[in-house]
């Protein structure tokens, strides 16, 4: 697998191909990322590289943090991942490397990890789709309620427990999601810009990280295998 890349999104417009198809597209400001620490299986047990992004003040990090930056000869960064690489692949790698969206070259589909809006506390309806109560006589003031929620009470079929997963009224939103198998329209070296296509999750100037696609539809595995 090839590097990652951390950045923010800046937001959502659309751009037209060559056949003068309009598609409508994220703005990715990826990188540049500093590459702050490596893992080893001799060390670690696993091989991967860890990257920072992002600056901040010194005041504002921690000294644990800011030494850690400082091995890799880079100012305090605000956020740091790791992806996983193959032992081999470990030496491409060296401690205070950057990568831009440059190394996203020959790369036609990502994967975008991104933290959702949240929607505060939200009812059945909302969060899981419910269709509520009828309309008709006789229906209580709560057409918007779950209804039952005692029918196989516990995961054994019966108790006085709910059972584990129950579809109830809750928290909704801010959570992380991943969106598969983006395609990469455009990328733009000299503003550190990846175009990709559709929506990703998270509101404007939100952090992400991009890498490349893990497993690949079958339409689009058709695709990298015909261009190989």
């Amino acid at each position: 697998m090839g590097c990652s890349l951390l950045g923010k999104k800046i937001g959502m417009t659309r751009v037209y191909t060559d056949a003068g198809v309009s598609l409508p597209v994220t703005v990715i400001e990826a990188g540049p990322c500093v590459v702050t620490q490596l893992r080893t299986p001799e060390k670690d047990g696993y091989a991967a590289v860890q990257i920072g992004f992002g600056e901040i003040k010194a005041k504002n990090s921690t000294l644990p943090m800011i030494a850690h930056d400082v091995k890799a000869g880079t100012t305090p960064k605000r956020h740091h991942r790791e992806f996983r690489v193959s032992a081999a692949d470990l030496s491409n790698y060296s401690l205070g490397q950057t990568l831009t969206v440059k190394d996203m070259d020959g790369q036609m589909y990502v994967d975008v990890i991104g933290t959702s809006k949240g929607k505060g506390f939200a009812g059945v309806m909302k969060r899981h789709n419910f269709k509520g109560m009828f309309a008709s006589h006789g229906t209580e003031r709560k057409h918007r309620s779950p209804g039952s929620i005692g029918g196989l009470c516990s995961n054994r079929g019966f108790g006085g427990g709910l059972k584990k997963g129950k579809r109830m009224a809750g928290h909704m939103g801010d959570e992380q999601v991943t969106v598969r198998n983006l395609d990469i329209v455009r990328i733009d070296a000299e503003r550190n810009l990846i175009l990709v296509k559709g929506p990703i999750p998270g509101g404007k100037n939100g952090y992400v990280e991009v890498r490349p696609s893990v497993r690949l539809y079958k339409s689009k595995a058709k695709k990298v295998a015909e261009k190989k």
